[in-house]
C-alpha cells in the first residue's frame, strides 16, 4: 500500500509542477504589483482550478504518507535497524586505579594516591 500512495505522490508532484509551468505568468508575484488594475480576486481558470485539486492531493498524500511511516516505525530506532550490537559495559576500575584503555593507543593516565585530591599543579 505504501508503495502505491508513494507512486501516485510522485505521479501529483510531476502534474503539479507542469501546471503550474503551463499557466500564465500574471506579473504579481507573491501579491505584489497589480498590473495597473486594482481588483480583489482574479478570475479562476480552468488551469488555477486544476492547480489546487492537485495541491490539495500532493498534500493529503504526504499526510497518508507520513503516518503509513509512523506505522511502520512504531517502537523502533535507526540505531536498531543498523544491526551492529550496542558496546559491552566496561568493568568498573578499583578507586585509585586508571581504567584501562585499548594498548598502544594513549599514555597510561596518572594515578593519584587515594588521600591525596586530584587537581592540577599549582603554576608558582
Amino acid at each position: 500500500m505504501e508503495n502505491v500512495i508513494l507512486i501516485v505522490h510522485l505521479i501529483l508532484a510531476v502534474c503539479l509542477i507542469g501546471i503550474v509551468l503551463l499557466q500564465r505568468n500574471e506579473g504579481g508575484g507573491l501579491g505584489m504589483g497589480g498590473g495597473g488594475t486594482i481588483t480583489g480576486r482574479a478570475p479562476t481558470t480552468p488551469l488555477g482550478k486544476l492547480t489546487w485539486f492537485f495541491a490539495v492531493c500532493f498534500i493529503s498524500s504526504s499526510v497518508a504518507l507520513t503516518i503509513i511511516a509512523a506505522e511502520n516505525a512504531a517502537g523502533t530506532s535507526v540505531v536498531d535497524r543498523l544491526g551492529i550490537p550496542a558496546p559491552a559495559a566496561q568493568d568498573e576500575a578499583a578507586p585509585g586505579e586508571a581504567p584501562a584503555t585499548e594498548p598502544g593507543l594513549l599514555p597510561p593516565a596518572p594515578v593519584a594516591p587515594s588521600d591525596t585530591p586530584v587537581a592540577p599543579p599549582r603554576a608558582d
